[in-house]
């Protein structure tokens, strides 16, 4: 079982990747279309990329948890973790490397969400991998994956005027950029 849910895991990390690339797009392939925002990114800010990681992430929980047969509790707080430490990596490693370069660079910018999707994949693995995880830590999870998918969404209409909310390319903030 442990080797299925690694596989399963590094099967994740390729398709939210993937996934999570095409998204970055998809605002602007429907032409721009409201609605689609609220999970694909809609501008060039570091929050509208953080949603590149988390909506694949959700979508693929969906159907890996049809395929694992773990307990639900243990699950969520696998997807919980993942979905906690691949905005945490992205935006660490950005602001890190944007103070050290004095700027952004594409490179550095796809090389972190790879590596966040990877080390999010690893630490959901490592948290499948625990015998049992206890109800309260699964409401937890559930109460974070439903803010952050929240969050996510609001923010990308009602962005504050905070750095991580503005568009690189055009200074503006959220959807109306």
């Amino acid at each position: 079982m442990e080797k299925k849910t690694l596989l399963w895991q590094l099967f994740g990390a390729i398709f939210i990747v993937l996934l999570g690339s095409f998204m970055h797009f998809l605002f602007e392939l429907t032409g721009n279309w409201a609605p689609i925002g609220a999970i694909a990114a809609v501008n060039e800010s570091v929050w509208e990329h953080l949603k590149l990681g988390y909506f694949p992430l959700i979508i693929f929980a969906l159907i890996e948890y049809k395929f694992l047969k773990k307990s639900f509790n243990q699950f969520i707080v696998a997807v919980a973790s993942s979905a906690i430490i691949i905005p945490l990596v992205i935006v660490v490693f950005f602001y890190s490397y944007t103070t050290i370069l004095g700027g952004d660079s594409l490179f550095f910018d796809i090389l972190s969400f790879i590596i966040a999707i990877f080390i999010g994949q690893y630490v959901s693995y490592r948290v499948l991998l625990i015998e049992k995880v206890g109800s309260r830590y699964a409401i937890l999870a559930l109460i974070i994956l439903i803010a952050f998918g929240a969050s996510f969404v609001f923010f990308t209409y009602f962005p504050p005027q905070l750095p991580i909310f503005q568009d690189s390319t055009t200074s503006g903030y959220g959807i109306v950029s």
